[in-house]
């Protein structure tokens, strides 16, 4: 008897179902390396791996998309409700189906060059109530506070102790019963405090199973539990000299959140339900927006989808307008945003300002250049749209004319819908030349302080920020300074540091020295920062270093030997231990 052949439905449904099963291997098997290389210290292999991880989703995608046109060639709409309806029930089930109908939804959108919102083609998800797996679905330890009650190996500081025996590597740590010492004192201290008057410290603790690796650390996350109350619980780890070290052990909501900031890497970590770790990780950051916390977790695809949805949920919700943003005139860019929304929108310029030299292309590979590099916490992360469509009533008359006229590269006005090709999103913050100016002065020295520090975290991943003007920088809500004008960034090792020299100018009053195309002189950095005198005094009084070319070729010289150097998401003052064997210059955290 014939055996009946495949329909093209399920033909191409078994190959989506394949491309995304590939995918999640791939992830998670470089994820897996993580802790060999934090084991072995090989902090080159933590950042080809970071690499690989981010391009393996469009890699894997294009594939899908090839066979998939191949299949459906002269057919696709007809063929394709019935594939979607084939998928649906190939992946139900699947602790990480939001992931799967994110990688069947970028298929759909390459295949078909889909322009807004498809619910016949795509998976939608609007206004269904939260379908995020409940946080038991992640592995999770508990450690009773009853077992310091009990001698013997229950002694005091036990629940510090058993959780570093849990999480045990394969290198021993350099001082387990100290550690475990000052994980149960920090501990102490923050319940006293979060709790004065309860007759208890806590319940338990507990800790997500999976440990989160980023650059040159690994963290334990999980909570303190008292009751229906609960505090953040992040263990930070470091591997120096060969031997595992508790470097800090952060206790509040704001500490996580630096943690987890939008500017910084993605965690690998291995989770095969990642919804669950959400749940998890949005009780301890309630504030933190969903789409944030998936792309920390290196699901920057479906972080975007979270998004797109959160953004059109709040359109339909809303009805404000889309207005220039706040700041200075961009000349490659058009910054807008939405009033009521957290989110600037940022759209490349047909032509740009007559001092850059930067082309459309150029612009785009430096936004990517930042999505694959390390952020450090002081590069907000972005996420490219294409391809999005809104009511031209919910832009400002002003605003619209100003995209139509010198974006028509990227927008398109189709009747009265707007449909722009290609924008960024990134989270709003204050433009730090505005915050000066408004901001009281003791948190205006702050700020200045803290850009000071953002320079020296960017040198220290081997970025130079190239246009050095404030309205380049912006603070945020938890008070930190970041860099989010990437048109002229650049590394730090295709810069050269030059010393000002000392030219009178000749009859002309102009310059007579030669200027080279790579050349910056960081005297002038100064003059470009316009900081009123009180707080250029500050500012050179602590950073002078940084306005003479001896620190940049240092940290040049640095990475061109290929080290890599320490930023640490958690203030000096949290760090329980100081120097390590075998530190050297410490040059990008010396000063935070």
């Amino acid at each position: 008897m014939p055996v009946e052949q495949a329909s093209p439905a399920r033909e191409g449904a078994i190959l989506l179902k394949w491309g995304f099963e590939k995918y999640r291997s791939g992830f998670r098997r470089i994820t897996r390396a993580s802790q060999r290389h934090f084991e072995a210290a090989d902090w080159h292999g933590v950042q080809r791996d970071m690499r690989e991880r981010l391009l393996l989703y469009t890699s894997v995608v294009e594939k899908v998309v090839a066979s998939i046109t191949t299949l459906v060639r002269g057919r696709k709409d007809e063929v394709w409700a019935g594939m979607k309806e084939e998928y649906s029930r190939l992946m139900a089930g699947r602790g990480d189906l939001e992931l799967a109908e994110t990688f069947f939804n970028s298929v759909a959108r390459k295949v078909f060059d889909t322009v807004g919102v498809h619910a016949d083609r795509e998976y939608v998800r609007l206004g269904e109530g939260d379908r995020r797996a409940p946080a038991w679905t992640v592995p999770v330890r508990t450690y009773p506070a009853t077992l310091s009650a009990f001698p013997g190996p229950f002694a005091e500081g036990s629940v510090g102790r058993q959780i570093l025996d849990d999480y045990a590597f394969s290198v021993p740590y350099a001082d387990a019963e100290g550690d475990a010492r000052l994980i149960a004192l920090e501990i102490e201290k923050a319940t006293a405090s979060a709790w004065p008057f309860s007759p208890s410290a806590f319940d338990f603790v507990e800790m997500l199973e999976p440990v989160f690796f980023r650059g040159k650390g690994a963290y334990l996350v999980g909570r303190v539990v008292r009751g229906a109350r609960a505090l953040p619980l992040i263990v930070a780890l470091l591997n120096k000299g060969g031997r595992i070290w508790v470097d800090a052990v952060l206790l509040t909501e704001a500490e996580a959140g630096t943690v987890f900031s939008y500017t910084r890497s993605y965690f690998h970590v291995d989770v095969e339900a990642p919804a669950g770790m959400i749940h998890f990780l949005k009780a301890l950051m309630p504030r933190k927006p969903v789409a944030e916390l998936y792309a920390g977790l290196g699901y920057d695809k479906h972080a975007k989808t979270e998004l797109y949805r959160d953004l059109l949920r709040h359109v339909e919700r809303s009805c404000d307008r889309f207005d220039v943003a706040r700041g200075e005139r961009g000349l490659v860019m058009i910054v807008f945003t939405m009033p009521s929304y957290d989110l600037v929108f940022k759209v490349i310029r047909d032509v740009f300002g007559p001092t850059k030299t930067v082309t459309r292309s150029g612009v785009m590979e430096r936004y990517r250049f930042v999505f694959e590099h390390d952020r450090a916490g002081r590069l907000v992360d972005v996420q490219p749209f294409e391809h999005l469509t809104f009511h031209k009533d919910r832009f400002e008359p002003a605003l619209l004319a100003e995209l139509c006229a010198e974006a028509k590269d990227s927008v398109v006005l189709d009747g009265d819908r707007v449909v722009i090709r290609h924008l960024y999103t990134e989270r709003r913050v204050t433009p730090l030349n505005l915050y000066l100016r408004e901001a009281p002065e003791d948190h205006a020295r702050e700020a200045v302080l803290d850009f000071g520090r953002a320079l020296r975290d960017l040198g220290a991943t081997n970025v130079f920020p190239g246009d050095m003007l404030l309205k380049n920088f912006g603070m945020t809500r938890s008070g930190r300074v970041v860099f989010y004008d990437y048109d002229e960034l650049c590394l730090l090792t295709e810069v050269d540091f030059r010393e000002l020299p000392e030219d009178d100018g000749g009859p002309s009053g102009e310059a007579s020295f030669y200027v080279g195309p790579r050349d910056v002189f960081p005297q002038e950095f100064i003059n470009f920062f316009g900081f009123p005198r009180p707080l250029r005094e500050l500012f050179v009084r602590v950073h002078g270093d940084l306005i003479a070319p001896a620190w940049w070729n240092r940290m040049k010289e640095r990475h061109l030997r290929g080290e890599i150097l320490d930023v640490y998401p958690y203030k000096p003052a949290r760090r329980l231990h100081g120097r390590y064997p075998g530190d050297g210059d410490d040059t990008g955290q010396r000063l935070r």
